[in-house]
């Protein structure tokens, strides 16, 4: 059975998760993100789990303190990766946000032989919001294997993306 991994990120609120969940209810999917290791250590100094600007930031800084530390996303990430080579799911959204983690995940990936493509989702009405912190901020700054503007109302979004994703990934 062929995988595909999809390298996936976009800023705050432009739908990746409803997109990614619309795949699941045709293919057997598995949803990861670099950020899931840094929200547990994060709860358990008091983050309530909200998406605020003040969240978010402190999100990012939390992460980047913890790549600097031990690079626990990117184990986090091969860990997972592991796992999914050896389920019988077919597609892997990898949620990564900073430039320069989705290059590492790539390098990683590439030596192991897998391939991996990238995806940014965009949504119109939240390009020029500014959260105050690098990793959404600077989603734009890389160049992406695809992109798809998410800008049709949420049921012809999911349809719309469901066609996008065969044309483009499964093909």
């Amino acid at each position: 059975m062929e995988k595909y991994i999809i390298i996936i990120n976009g800023k705050g609120g432009v739908g990746k998760d409803t997109l990614c969940e619309s795949v699941a209810q045709k293919y057997d999917v598995k949803n990861i993100s670099s950020i899931t290791p840094i929200k547990e250590i994060a709860k358990i100094g008091g983050w309530k789990g909200e998406k605020g600007d003040k969240d978010r930031r402190f999100l990012a800084d939390l992460k980047k303190l913890f790549i600097e530390y031990n690079d626990l996303p990117f184990l986090y990430l091969k860990q997972q990766l592991e796992i999914f080579l050896n389920e019988n799911k077919k597609i892997l959204f990898v949620h990564i946000r900073e430039i320069e983690e989705i290059k590492k995940f790539l390098n990683y990936a590439v030596k192991k032989g897998i391939h991996c493509k990238t995806l940014l989702i965009a949504k119109q009405e939240e390009e020029q919001k500014k959260y105050g912190n690098e990793a959404d901020d600077n989603v734009k700054e890389y160049k992406y294997d695809m992109v798809y503007e998410n800008n049709k109302p949420l049921e012809k979004a999911r349809e719309d993306f469901i066609l996008f994703f065969e044309e483009n990934v499964i093909k």
